[in-house]
């Protein structure tokens, strides 16, 4: 068998109201579920219920009304001794069994593979994962693979940071990449001619990621903690959020040297007047690019 193929996988699928959906969700990692996915019990029905939150905030609800809870066992005994534990909790009431079933044996590489395609930034400039062939049309491309830091490309804030930097190219600037995820807009800022790139996060796995994918694309930088970036920068980029965009204001302002860019995203179409406001005192944002709901915000200083 294939050392990427997945056999012998069972599911527990259960039916919960939504005040007991965090409860069984946190007894089933307990009990060693591989994975607690949670849906809308009554999708595709007339009794389905939105279910939104902020991109990268809370929902506002656990789950729906009725939640469809799906934990993915190793085994048929472990999914089997799982419902018979959760029977008899107090917090099981009002829930059910709705079965356990055999997941069909599947390569979860490749199907995870499948799902990431490579992702067009301007016509010429492409994000290819490294299992793909470059499209024809590449001339410049960042190879980047799924990982554990945000940033493949595939959001629409990712792509409009890109694309801003692939149309004002920062040949010989000294960049800043705050927040810097998997490193993709720091790369994004070599391939494009930068001199000097430094990217930090607050996360220590998002920097090793940034090393990493800069390595993969044969490009330098230095990437750290939030302490690393000292000095005034060409061009500072910042694709977090709109809340921690709000709070960072003075110290991103305070990296921008005179005459250089400051590029914002990460905020909802109706959060632009909040940042204009929070950054008033330093700089005079405009919105730049719109997609999908998110807008680029970019300034350049006095």
């Amino acid at each position: 068998m294939s050392n990427t193929a997945v056999a012998s996988l069972f599911e527990l699928v259960l039916l919960a109201p939504e005040v007991a959906v965090e409860p069984v969700g946190d007894a089933l990692v307990a009990l060693d579920a591989l994975s607690v996915s949670v849906e809308d019990a009554d999708a595709m029905t007339p009794a389905e219920s939105a279910l939104f939150g902020e991109p990268g905030m809370p929902p506002p609800r656990e789950g729906w009304q009725r939640s469809r809870v799906v934990a993915l066992f190793p085994a048929e005994e472990a999914a089997r001794e799982a419902a018979a534990l959760l029977a008899v909790q107090d917090f099981f009431e009002g829930c059910s069994v709705l079965g356990v079933q055999a997941v069909p044996e599947q390569d979860w590489v490749r199907l995870t593979q499948s799902q990431f395609d490579p992702v067009e930034i301007t016509p010429s400039f492409w994000i290819v994962p490294t299992w793909h062939e470059p499209p024809a049309a590449a001339q410049q491309m960042i190879r980047l693979d799924p990982g554990l830091a945000f940033g493949t490309g595939t959001h629409p804030t990712t792509r409009m940071c890109l694309r801003w930097t692939a149309q004002h190219a920062p040949i010989d600037q000294r960049v800043l990449d705050y927040g810097c995820g998997s490193g993709i807009l720091a790369i994004g800022a070599a391939k494009f001619g930068a001199r000097e790139i430094v990217a930090v996060d607050i996360d220590p796995a998002a920097v090793e990621s940034t090393r990493l994918n800069a390595e993969a694309n044969h490009v330098t930088l230095a990437a750290g903690l939030p302490d690393l970036a000292s000095g005034s920068f060409d061009l500072v980029l910042a694709n977090i959020l709109a809340t921690p965009l709000k709070v960072l204001a003075p110290l991103l302002c305070a990296h921008v040297r005179s005459g250089g860019q400051l590029v914002l995203a990460g905020i909802l179409a109706r959060q632009a007047d909040e940042l204009r406001e929070a950054y008033a005192p330093w700089l005079a944002l405009d919105v730049s690019d719109e997609a999908e709901g998110w807008i680029l915000m970019t300034a350049t200083k006095a």
